[in-house]
């Protein structure tokens, strides 16, 4: 009977020990998704106003991006990448979007794993000239998110594409006249 009230304790206490109340795991998840809302607000609070209104121009078509990675450069690159594909798409050019969504739902929480592959081709519309006029960046944890503003300018405006516009048309040109000069010789 000595043995039974002297292991009694050592059980008890080995008991409370190995089981934590659920409130703890409840209270952990809950810190979690706090955090979790609490970066989204933040992107949200911090994005500059051209995220939601884009600037408008009569000399310039105007697109947004906006990217998180680890590395700050990427952010940017991404960023620029999502904004480049929307003016190739506002000029009529086609991108092609490949995505992966696994979703599960159960009565107490829900799983995603997503995949999106994308290749921007802007074969039928060119976009020299494009400028990158804004950046901001803001810390998500240890994340970099890069909000992006570009723009190109149209028309007179867009003074590289009116400059590679001028030396095609010359490259034609010389190229017209070396085969006039040809048709004359031959007659």
């Amino acid at each position: 009977m000595k043995k039974v009230f002297t292991l009694l304790p050592i059980v008890a206490v080995m008991a409370a020990c190995s089981s934590t109340p659920k409130d703890d795991y409840d209270k952990r998840a809950a810190a979690i998704e706090s955090k979790r809302e609490a970066a989204v607000e933040k992107s949200l609070s911090k994005a500059p106003s051209w995220m939601t209104e884009l600037p408008s121009s009569n000399n310039a078509v105007y697109a947004n991006g906006s990217a998180v990675s680890g590395d700050m450069s990427m952010a940017d690159y991404k960023a620029k990448l999502f904004a480049y594909g929307k003016i190739c798409m506002a000029a009529g050019g086609k991108v092609s979007q490949q995505a992966k969504v696994f979703m599960q739902d159960t009565t107490d929480a829900s799983y995603e794993t997503s995949e999106l592959a994308i290749r921007s081709l802007c074969p039928e519309v060119d976009i020299t000239g494009v400028e990158t006029k804004e950046i901001k960046r803001i810390a998500e944890g240890s994340r970099y998110r890069s909000y992006v503003l570009v723009a190109l300018p149209t028309g007179d405006a867009n003074t590289l594409q009116k400059r590679k516009d001028t030396l095609k048309l010359e490259k034609r040109a010389a190229l017209r006249s070396a085969e006039a000069f040809k048709e004359l010789e031959n007659q």
